[in-house]
């Protein structure tokens, strides 16, 4: 028998506890284990005898309740695991549940109304209507437009020269770069070709002609005399 369903009826005399309940249960406990010989001062046999059945009978009762209890605390748990209610969402909605009546409680409701009237005594006194008034006078005042006018045209001023500096930088590199790529590239091409390879002999012949002639005392010539340069010459 499902224990969610036991007779929790306390005058019944099982309480809703099956007979393995019941056999399981000791046969003495509490004040029935007690031997008259023990009695305290003042008190018969036969009051005793009746506290010793009315333990018995309430220690019974929370053995039942003890039992209800767990099966319907089971029986919670599987309904909320069908609904989908996880503990991390049950913390919440008790959180939530917890602040909604900590705002409607007599205390945070007298909290707020004296926080609310401090708060109106602060800002209509003297001195923090003179100190609002003062802050309002130099924020609309010319001088204060004039100085945020003149800090912020400063400002963009300084963000313009430091962007064209840096696009000048980053130009120059890049020139850098490009001219250093095409140097290295086109110098041996230009070597090797036959423009330059002519011009160079006639930078020679005008150097004999110039500088060998007059050293050895002797008449110009070239020394491509014997293959002279073609008049087609591309230079």
């Amino acid at each position: 028998m499902d224990s969610a369903n036991q007779d929790i009826n306390l005058n019944s005399p099982h309480k809703g506890l099956g007979s393995d309940s019941l056999s399981e249960m000791p046969e003495e406990t509490g004040a029935t284990a007690v031997s008259p010989g023990t009695l305290p001062p003042g008190l018969t046999e036969e009051e005793a005898e009746e506290l010793r059945l009315e333990l018995t009978k309430v220690e019974e009762e929370i053995q039942t309740l003890r039992q209800v209890l767990s099966a319907k605390e089971r029986h919670a748990s599987e309904l909320k695991r069908k609904l989908g209610l996880s503990p991390l969402t049950e913390l919440k909605q008790n959180i939530t549940k917890s602040w909604q009546d900590v705002q409607t409680s007599n205390a945070y409701v007298a909290v707020s109304e004296k926080l609310g009237l401090w708060n109106e005594k602060v800002t209509g006194c003297d001195i923090y209507l003179s100190a609002s008034a003062t802050l309002d006078d130099i924020s609309s005042s010319e001088v204060y437009k004039k100085t945020q006018e003149t800090l912020s045209q400063a400002g963009q001023k300084t963000s313009a020269a430091l962007s064209t500096v840096g696009t000048a930088i980053s130009r120059k590199l890049g020139d850098m770069s490009n001219y250093s790529i095409r140097h290295s590239i086109s110098m041996p091409t230009m070597r090797n070709s036959q423009t330059f390879k002519s011009f160079e002999d006639k930078v020679e012949n005008i150097k004999y002609k110039v500088v060998g002639g007059k050293a050895n005392g002797e008449s110009a010539h070239s020394p491509n005399e014997s293959n002279p340069v073609q008049d087609n010459a591309p230079f």
